[in-house]
Parts: structure tokens; C-alpha cells; sequence
């Protein structure tokens, strides 16, 4: 069997002359196919100097199961960005069928102050806040970071789960809404 060593590198935008580079059509096609991909629908969170922060993301996948790894993938402008590179811990909350107006109130930087209000959080192994009554949360050690163009995918080491319910009915984002399977 032949081993093939693969070379990962930073990517940054594509260059004008670029036989790669997508055409705005091409981007805006991209965008239109990426919107039939249903997604599940997480709130990633964080501590950092005695600070909360977290964001509503779809950008997240599994790994590995050992050991246990996720990823997500942060924009490098999003407020969360930093703290989570800075401390190197997140968690990830799975969403309910009845969490939209959470998501939209975490992916709403007019609703930044009031983000942690009205839910209970706790805290797991590495103090990142985790949203009590989530369908899953994932609390994670950030071992690697790749900056791709304008987002970073950080990988995460899972440290803690906890499983807040039987429930498996989760929020879903599909064709730019919120949705609840049916």
C-alpha cells in the first residue's frame, strides 16, 4: 500500500488570476446549494476574563469518536472569535425544536447583552458555559486552529458531554429558516 502525505496550508482568497476562483455566479450558486443542506443548529460558547460569549452556528462536525473531536468553524469578524482562541475552550449546544428565538438572539449582535438572560446555564470541565435543556452539549479543549480564508476551524477535544434530555427533536436550518422536523 502506498502512504500519501498530504500538505495542509493556510488558504487564503483566491488570487484574480486564479483557475479556481469562482465567478460570482459560480458564488452565488454555491451559496444557493449550500441552502438546501439542512443543518442542525448549535449556540458555541465560551468564558474568557470573567467574560460569556457565543454565537449561533450550523459550521460544526464530528471527528473522531476516539477520541472524541468536533470542529467548528468560527468567522475571524465574529465577537466570539478571539475569546475562544484566547482561552482555548468551547462548547457546543445542540438547539431544541423550540430554541429559535435563542438562536436568533445569538446570531443578533443588537442582542449581545442580553444573549446568557432568560436560559439556565452551567458550567462543565473547562468553564465554558453549557445551555441547561439543550438537546447535547459538547464541552471542549481547542487542540488545533486553521485559519481558511475568513473564517479559523478550530478542533476541539471534547472534555465533557451531557445529554439534558431523552428528547431528540432538534432545530434545524434549511433555505435561510429555522425549522422543526416534522
Amino acid at each position: 500500500m502506498v502512504t500519501r502525505h498530504i500538505r495542509i496550508h493556510e488558504v487564503s482568497s483566491a488570487e484574480p488570476h486564479d483557475p479556481l476562483r469562482l465567478s460570482d455566479t459560480n458564488v452565488s450558486l454555491f451559496k444557493s446549494g449550500m441552502r438546501r443542506l439542512a443543518s442542525g443548529v448549535t449556540v458555541v460558547t465560551t468564558a474568557h476574563e470573567n467574560k460569556q460569549y457565543g454565537l449561533v452556528s450550523t459550521g460544526l462536525t464530528s471527528v473522531s469518536a476516539e477520541p472524541p473531536v468536533l470542529l467548528i468553524c468560527i468567522n475571524q469578524a465574529a465577537t466570539s472569535h478571539d475569546p475562544i482562541a484566547r482561552s482555548g475552550r468551547f462548547c457546543v449546544n445542540v438547539l431544541r425544536a423550540g430554541d429559535e428565538a435563542l438562536a436568533k438572539r445569538f446570531g443578533d449582535p443588537a442582542q449581545r447583552s442580553k444573549r446568557f438572560l432568560s436560559r439556565e446555564w452551567q458550567t462543565l470541565a473547562t468553564g465554558a458555559p453549557a445551555l441547561v435543556g439543550s438537546l447535547a452539549s459538547f464541552d471542549c479543549i481547542v487542540t488545533r486552529a486553521l485559519a481558511a480564508d475568513s473564517h479559523t476551524v478550530f478542533f476541539g477535544r471534547v472534555a465533557d458531554v451531557r445529554l439534558w434530555s431523552e428528547e431528540v427533536d432538534p432545530l434545524l436550518y434549511w433555505d435561510g429558516a429555522y425549522r422543526q422536523p416534522e
